[in-house]
């Protein structure tokens, strides 16, 4: 039944517990129970409920259903999903019972950060609402939420998303949801007053228990506490078995990093990210959070009797329950923990709404970041539900303050300009899932929010065409910004902005075309031509130089079209001559990061783009994976060289944004890409180098798997490729002498061929220096090593030895046997 249909079927009404003072500090969840008559002959039933806050709902005494923080995180203001759950095998014939327990959560809980974070930005106080569908051979009743239910208080004292949550196993009252339970002194319920034409249905998945991680190692410290480590940053919490006597209160703390040996907390902010559970003493009890969550590899429990077994503790990982799609993985152990990393980020982000970090006191659906990330959002899992219900909430958002929110659902009260990358993601997000997808529904749905971002834009271009006033984000944390500064990167703001309204402008007027709106379309393509045309004249030299003289400047201009052809050659060689000059280390933010390795390619300079990924000293994408990172960090130093973390007072270990380099991984390291939406026709086109010697990726299109895997021997080259039906692949095969393409469809296609033998001046007879130097070569010799021969603190003692050759180096070495000298041999020759 649609919910509509429902609610004026049912009229189920929102309630909460009567004359219950609201507290700023946080209130204990609301128990509320009702029973019900079932009669014979019952063919279905179907439970609906939302609530304002975190709902569990039970029907005579089982938990309904598997999803967690339920029904989770939208704009309630104008969507509020109810979800539905089959509940015919849980009824029987006669006295039922049906009761929920509402949480703070999003709707009630603190929400932002310590300056500007505020209690019940959605609603006053928790309620309920709920209908139960009875289906008969001859009629349909409901039994729905009104004032004959009952509230109460059980174990759950306090609740936040932020704070954590406390639990006394003592104050549960025993068969509480089950029919014939006595409920005399429990309290009256009240009406809610609230808008029921915002009850939607879901669009996204559910949020779920994905997966279990056991403890990687179990310690105790010098406070007498004791320290699990999960070796996996993650985003859920810790489940437990304990023993003790009634009213022993256990504490967990969660931190993400540990600081000389000690879990760090300076990443929450003031988060307190800490769960009590107060034992009933009735043996073993397990005990597992509610109605939060949290960010987090290490678990610092007090308050235990003993020693905690291993076997007791496991980190549940939490998230929506999107399906996998993409896969990719090297013969490079570190771009390998690289890309898992921007996996795990992804995971721990998508929590209901696409945010920027899980464990401080933020977790907002940040526009900027999930922008600059979703094309390889779109690659590694089905993204469709819970970015389509984001786009809704946007739009809803965006009508109701007439601009478009830096965090959607809306709760910061500040910033209320557009700004480029985060505002415009109304546009080019449902362009990214249009492309990915092919489903011309979603840019129709968010057609209305499309158009009504670029005017506001449009109105606020100078007389020249360019975006040029206003605050703007640039390109955010760029390493060179000042540390409290991150906006002020070496890229001006207004350029920034200028070059990327020229590419949704030009996003906007294909989004037209797409849906037969030809005035639009060329309305949006004459201003895209407008604002290119400002741009050129303002930052690009008749040569191809673009002011600023920044990667991110070049990137940009490169890769939106904001060149002519015969300037692409000049400004690729600046781009690339401007990553040498940085010795390789990364120098750009949030703007530039997704564009530079393309941009590098797009101008034939695929061997420094490698080298840019390959650099593992500071900042680097393969310093934080050095590091121990198991995810995405929000600063490329946000933990400095000597393991303490980053004083600016920002500094997510979780963060995807900057994990957007694993687009150019899967488009130019694997090949694949799509040229057509939805992948009717794509193009796989690896391009080897660096040190790789091997890829393989595969990613679920709409229309089936796609896959390529590559391997480079010495004088050979082999390519295999897999193309679903209803695809038609253009295969362009590397370092191939005759540069042929292949047109593919349906199948398994494989070629193997000799390629030219690369000349390399590397071998095991180069000075240590030369190969320091040589990110792609050194980052080879170091996987062959780690390998045999860890924790030898490798890069140390290497520096000590520059001027050594690499033979002499390993006389030194323990361990180096004469297989070990013949394979550094061979993977040299390789290169």
């Amino acid at each position: 039944m649609e919910i509509q249909a429902m609610v004026e079927a049912a009229r189920p009404v929102f309630i909460g517990p009567c004359n219950r003072p609201i507290s700023e500090q946080g209130d204990p969840a609301a128990y509320l129970r009702s029973e019900f008559d079932v009669a014979p002959a019952l063919t279905s039933a179907v439970l609906y409920v939302t609530a304002l806050g975190i709902v569990e709902p039970y029907v005579n005494g089982t938990r309904v259903g598997d999803e967690v923080l339920e029904p989770g995180w939208t704009s309630y203001r104008h969507r509020l999903v109810v979800r539905s759950h089959d509940i015919s095998g849980l009824l029987k014939q006669g006295l039922n019972a049906f009761g929920a327990v509402v949480g703070e959560g999003w709707a009630l809980g603190r929400i932002g950060d310590a300056t500007i974070g505020h209690r019940r930005i959605f609603a006053d106080r928790a309620a309920l609402l709920a209908a139960i569908e009875l289906r008969y051979p001859d009629r349909v009743e409901f039994v729905a939420t009104d004032g004959r239910f009952r509230a109460g208080e059980g174990s759950v004292r306090s609740n936040g998303i932020y704070d954590g949550v406390t639990i006394d196993a003592q104050l549960e009252p025993e068969g509480w949801s089950e029919p014939g339970f006595d409920d005399s002194a429990w309290g009256a319920v009240e009406p809610i007053a609230r808008d029921v034409s915002a009850l939607v249905a879901p669009v996204g998945p559910p949020i779920r228990r994905i997966e279990e991680l056991a403890p990687v190692k179990v310690w105790s410290s010098e406070a007498g506490t004791v320290v699990v480590d999960f070796g996996q940053n993650i985003s859920g919490w810790v489940r437990l078995r304990l023993s003790g006597r009634a009213g022993d209160t256990i504490t967990v703390r969660h931190a993400e990093v540990l600081v000389d040996g000690v879990p760090d907390y300076t990443t929450l902010r003031s988060a307190r990210a800490t769960d009590r559970f107060v034992l009933r003493g009735s043996g073993t009890e397990e005990f597992e959070p509610r109605f939060t969550f949290h960010g987090f590899r290490y678990a610092e429990i007090e308050g235990l009797s003993g020693p905690l077994d291993p076997g007791d503790a496991r980190a549940v990982v939490i998230h929506s329950d999107m399906a996998r799609t993409g896969w990719f993985e090297t013969s490079n152990a570190q771009v390998n923990r690289l890309h898992e990393n921007v996996v795990w980020s992804m995971r721990d982000n998508f929590v209901g709404v696409p945010t920027d970090c899980p464990q401080r006191d933020e977790r907002l659906g940040w526009t900027g970041d999930i922008n600059a990330f979703s094309p390889t959002a779109c690659y590694l899992y089905d993204v469709r539900g819970v970015l389509e219900s984001w786009l809704a909430d946007l739009a809803a958002e965006q009508r109701a303050f007439g601009f478009v929110p830096y965090v959607v659902p809306y709760v910061l009260g500040a910033w209320n300009a557009p700004t480029a990358l985060w505002s415009d993601v109304a546009v080019s997000l449902p362009w990214n899932l249009y492309w990915e997808y092919g489903d011309e529904a979603i840019l129709r749905r968010s057609y209305e929010s499309m158009v009504s971002f670029i005017g506001s834009v449009e109105g606020l271009l100078d007389s020249h065409g360019l975006w040029s006033s206003g605050f703007q984000f640039g390109d955010w944390l760029d390493p060179d910004a000042p540390m409290r500064s991150p906006a002020r990167g070496k890229t001006d703001g207004h350029l920034v902005a200028s070059a990327f309204f020229t590419k949704v402008a030009r996003e906007m007027a294909e989004t037209a075309r797409v849906l037969g709106h030809s005035d639009d379309a060329q309305r949006f393509s004459d201003l895209a031509d407008r604002v290119r045309n400002a741009f050129r004249s303002e930052y690009v030299s008749h040569n191809g130089r673009v002011v600023n003289e920044s990667p991110t400047a070049y990137a940009l201009a490169i890769e939106f079209g904001l060149l002519d052809h015969g300037q692409l050659v000049k400004a690729g060689e600046r781009l690339a001559d401007l990553v040498r000059r940085a010795n390789y280390k990364i120098a750009t933010g949030f703007a530039g990061t997704p564009h530079i390795a393309h941009a590098l390619t797009r101008t034939g300079h695929t061997e420094d783009a490698y080298r840019l990924l390959l650099r593992e000293e500071q900042p680097s994408f393969l310093y934080p994976v050095l590091q121990g990172a198991t995810t995405i960090w929000e600063r490329w130093d946000a933990l400095l060289p000597d393991g303490s973390v980053n004083p600016s007072g920002m500094t997510s270990l979780n963060h995807y944004a900057l994990g957007s380099i694993a687009h150019w991984l899967h488009t130019v390291v694997a090949g694949l890409e799509a040229t057509s939406p939805g992948y009717e026709t794509i193009r796989i086109a690896p391009q080897p180098g660096g040190s790789l010697t091997h890829v393989g990726a595969a990613h679920d299109t709409v229309r089936g798997r796609v896959s390529v895997e590559w391997r480079r021997e010495p004088g050979t080259m082999s390519v295999s490729v897999a193309v679903p039906s209803g695809t038609t692949a253009v295969v362009e095969l590397p370092h191939h002498p005759s540069r042929a393409s292949h047109v593919v469809r349906e199948g398994a296609h494989s070629w193997t061929y000799e390629i030219a033998q690369r000349a390399n001046r590397l071998t095991v007879e180069s000075p240590v220096r030369d190969l320091l130097d040589d990110p792609g070569t050194w980052a080879a010799i170091s996987a062959v090593l780690s390998e045999d021969l860890p924790d030898l603190g490798l890069r140390r003692l290497a520096e000590g030895n520059k001027d050594r050759p690499l033979s002499q180096f390993l006389d030194d070495l323990p361990g180096i046997s004469g297989a070990l000298r013949d394979k550094l041999a061979s993977v040299l020759a390789s290169l």
